[in-house]
């Protein structure tokens, strides 16, 4: 198989997996307080939490997406008690963001709600082909970090 062709295999199990993660929790349940957090909040808590403080030019930076884009998907978050706006702790001027502990609290729900659901489609793949999966999937995504010049911090878990 040659890489155009395992691009297009990829592609369509991609999507029909990104379909799944929405259907892993569904709208209105999970996170224990509050509903489930859309997929938005997810990446962008999930964010804070492994980086700290952000400001809307780090997100920019960090994602490649308009400064508008983080603008609308940081009011609900504000809104809803999960990050909070601070002054910059190196004395820069502008605000960054910064989770909660409601917001760590709700994210932290639905990432072991996420892993559970995970974790019962996998429990019965043997170790070294989780092993290999996990690795796989690892240098996968740091390839296309490595690509679009925007890695993304990782944490010891």
């Amino acid at each position: 198989m040659e890489a155009r062709e395992a691009g297009e295999h990829i592609e369509r199990e991609l999507m029909i997996l990104m379909r799944h993660r929405e259907l892993s929790v569904p709208r209105g349940a999970g996170a224990r307080d509050g509903g489930a957090l859309d997929r938005s909040a997810y990446v962008l808590l999930s964010r804070l939490e492994v980086q700290g403080p952000m400001s809307i030019p780090d997100f920019v930076e960090a994602f490649g997406l308009a400064p508008s884009t983080f603008t609308r998907q940081t009011a609900p978050l504000l809104r809803d008690g999960l990050v909070e706006r601070m002054l910059d702790p190196e004395g820069g001027v502008a605000r960054k963001f910064r989770i909660t502990e409601e917001g760590a609290k709700r994210l932290s729900a639905q990432r072991e709600e996420t892993v559970t659901r995970l974790a019962e489609v996998l429990t019965d793949w043997p170790t070294e082909r989780l092993r290999r999966f996990v690795s796989d999937l690892e240098q996968f995504n740091t390839d296309i970090e490595h690509l679009a010049g925007r890695p993304w911090p990782r944490s010891a878990r």
